[in-house]
């Protein structure tokens, strides 16, 4: 054991261990949920620690000898080592004051190995006074929330692109596929089964989009504002200087705020952030909803796609297959709406100079952004990719769909050809049959009219 010593008292802290006694008493104080940072909430931490000390070094604020042990110390955690030093959960002090004082201590202690000390000697290297230099939690710690934003959406992104390209391309092989369209779950004009699959791309298409553009405002990040937004204790060129260097060990467009009050009272760019992925899932719901009602059946349902069987269905009913990707799609999404709403409750808890509830923040939209990357991924390759089309079952419903009535009333007037689709009910009969056998369209007209492909199409009958 070492002691250590902060404004509360002395300590004594496990030698084996990089982080000090402001961590082991957050350790104490939030048992909560047993988990530990993110992996880039603490290389964030570790990439702002690094260029706050290149910064302050280009400033003539940080001794040159202290600053480089800082930023090789920095640069050793962003890489990926001494992670496991990092212990205090998501739960804990809030504006993220705990997790700042461990990322701190961590590199504090690991700087002044770096200089030959020994772990706890802070006369060499001082967790806030070195480390925290020009720096306070209530800048610091939304900015690193920000960074390990944009890395996960950076690895979210290309797994949502994949997806659209994956739904486009079952869009041209289904093109030719005719069926009957659905609108109330009822019969509707016919629809192509491509074009079903090419609206699906589209709209996660857009979904990503919503994504990027949310990314452009969480670009602007928080460091320079210190505790209130005053920028206390930093040097007039800081803000500049600090984006510059983070910007360059990114590779991110991060920019100085345009307002530092703004960005410390609110949490507007991370809701922003939050929502666009909860309308990605809105999506995805709905989508899964679609094939999984489309795969219904497959002998008592609507059966006009086939999903891929990956796993057998049920304990007790032999060869029952389910549309397991598609539920567990659901699954995700919906925990996604839900971190959402715990985001939005964060973000308007604000109070006048600051929102402390930024770790809570912090962890729902890691959460939503890692279940949504795994869960569109196995979505796509093990259900989208392999998804068929039954185009004899799509024919047949097409075919007898009541929604085909609407070709007749360029012909007929709306309330015969409504006349029509109601006898064809009761008589079971296909509103072809109805029409032939009242002979209610010449030769040419009946050809034209039942076109099943002009009607998914724009444009009058020629």
């Amino acid at each position: 054991m070492r002691k250590e010593k902060d404004s509360l008292g002395e300590r004594d802290v496990p030698d084996d261990v990089l982080y000090g006694v402001q961590t082991l008493r957050a350790v104490e104080n939030f048992p909560i949920s047993g988990g530990r940072p993110h992996p880039q909430l603490i290389r964030a931490s570790a990439l702002i620690k690094q260029a706050a000390a290149e910064a302050n070094m280009a400033l003539g604020q940080l001794e040159a000898r202290l600053g480089r042990a800082i930023a090789q110390a920095a640069a050793e955690v962003a890489d990926g080592r001494w992670h496991e030093h990092f212990v205090v959960g998501p739960f804990q002090a809030g504006a993220g004051t705990s997790h700042n004082m461990n990322t701190n201590e961590v590199i504090a202690n690991r700087a002044i190995e770096v200089l030959g000390g020994r772990r706890g000697d802070y006369r060499l290297v001082h967790p806030n006074d070195h480390v925290n230099m020009s720096q306070s939690s209530n800048d610091f710690f939304p900015t690193a929330v920000k960074l390990a934003s944009l890395a996960l959406a950076k690895r979210l992104l290309p797994e949502l692109r994949e997806l659209e390209a994956s739904l486009s391309s079952k869009g041209v092989e289904f093109d030719g596929i005719l069926k009957s369209g659905r609108t109330h779950l009822q019969d509707a004009v016919p629809v192509r089964l491509g074009q079903e699959f090419t609206a699906y791309s589209s709209a996660v298409g857009k979904a990503a989009t919503r994504i990027e553009r949310a990314c452009h405002e969480v670009e602007e990040i928080n460091l320079g504002a210190t505790a209130v937004g005053t920028g206390l204790d930093t040097h007039v060129k800081y803000r500049e200087q600090v984006a510059m260097t983070l910007r360059a060990l990114t590779g991110f467009n991060l920019r100085p705020p345009s307002d530092l009050f703004e960005v410390t009272q609110s949490m507007g760019s991370l809701a922003t952030l939050s929502t666009s992925l909860k309308l990605l899932s809105l999506e995805l719901i709905r989508i899964a909803n679609d094939l999984r009602l489309l795969s219904s059946g497959p002998r008592t349902g609507i059966g006009e796609i086939v999903l891929p069987p990956v796993q057998p269905g049920s304990s007790i009913m032999p060869g029952k297959v389910n549309p397991v990707m598609a539920e567990v799609m659901d699954m995700v999404a919906f925990q996604v709406v839900g971190n959402d709403t715990a985001v939005s409750l964060a973000v308007q808890a604000g109070q006048l100079e600051l929102n402390v509830m930024t770790p809570v923040i912090a962890y729902n939209l890691f959460s939503s952004m890692d279940l949504l990357r795994n869960g569109v991924q196995a979505f796509t390759e093990r259900c989208v990719a392999g998804i068929t089309a039954n185009a004899e079952r799509c024919r047949e419903l097409a075919e007898r769909s009541l929604g085909v009535a609407t070709a007749l009333s360029p012909y007929l007037g709306y309330e015969r050809a409504a006349q029509v689709a109601q006898e064809a009910q009761a008589r079971g009969l296909t509103v072809r049959e109805v029409v032939v056998e009242k002979a209610l369209l010449t030769p040419q007209q009946l050809v034209a009219a039942f076109d099943l492909r002009r009607l998914t199409e724009p444009g009058l009958p020629s």
